[in-house]
């Protein structure tokens, strides 16, 4: 009796010790279960699934296994799709806006709003383009001025005989060997000195001097002419 109780324990011890082998083989290490998560990292993070939580449920035989996340909303839906509970989550509604920021932002629709309105399940609103001004219409052009022609001018008078005239502008005898012009004289005699003749003191004046060109009657003459006609040079002037 007592060895068949002896036997029967012994069996009992050998299960149990069988029994135990078998469950620390099926256990996977720490570093094991860590590397599986990191293999699925985003998976596992678009399902809330934490490093931490996978150890502890891998360490425990019972894994949680990633279940693939949700494709992203098409980006030319500019109004956010409700989810299963009728609620999406402000990270959820974010990414969705930065999604399509540019057309938003065009659209007056900041990411705060847009977050307000996709967690109330409303469609953001639309902002509409203000209706441009009407062009004031044009204002009649004013009736032309009437001018009135300007009064004729007054007829200047003429001048009379009496004005008196510049001493050189004075009309003057010529006579033999004698020019109205220096230019003339100088064309008769360009190597002698041309001088301004008094025709009616009979003295001449040499170029520089007061006189010269400035008598009420004379002419201009070649100096070597001036013997001939009788004329004399002026005492107080020095020959050039």
């Amino acid at each position: 009796m007592k060895r068949r109780i002896a036997i029967v324990l012994c069996a009992a011890v050998m299960g149990l010790i069988t029994w135990s082998s078998h469950a620390i083989a099926q256990q996977k290490t720490v570093k094991a279960c860590q590397d599986e998560w990191k293999a699925n990292k985003a998976a596992n993070k678009a399902n809330g699934i934490t490093e931490k939580a996978y150890v502890a449920e891998c360490r425990g035989g019972a894994v949680a296994q990633p279940i693939a996340a949700p494709a992203a909303p098409p980006a030319a839906a500019p109004a956010p799709a409700a989810t299963a509970t009728g609620k999406k989550t402000a990270k959820a509604c974010r990414e969705e806006w930065k999604a399509n920021k540019a057309a938003n932002e065009a659209n007056g629709i900041s990411e705060k709003a847009y977050v307000a309105q996709c967690r109330g399940v409303a469609a953001p609103t639309q902002t509409t383009v203000a209706p441009a001004a009407p062009t004031p219409a044009a204002a009649p052009a004013a009736p032309p001025t009437p001018t009135t022609a300007a009064p004729p001018a007054k007829p200047v008078p003429p001048a009379t005989s009496t004005a008196r005239l510049a001493p050189s502008a004075v009309p003057h005898p010529v006579g033999a060997n004698e020019f109205s012009t220096e230019a003339q004289a100088k064309a008769r005699c360009p190597s002698d000195t041309v001088v301004w003749v008094n025709t009616t003191s009979k003295i001449y004046h040499f170029s520089g001097t007061k006189n010269y060109g400035n008598t009420k009657s004379g002419a201009y003459m070649c100096e070597r002419d001036t013997a001939a006609a009788g004329m004399r040079a002026a005492k107080n002037e020095k020959h050039p």
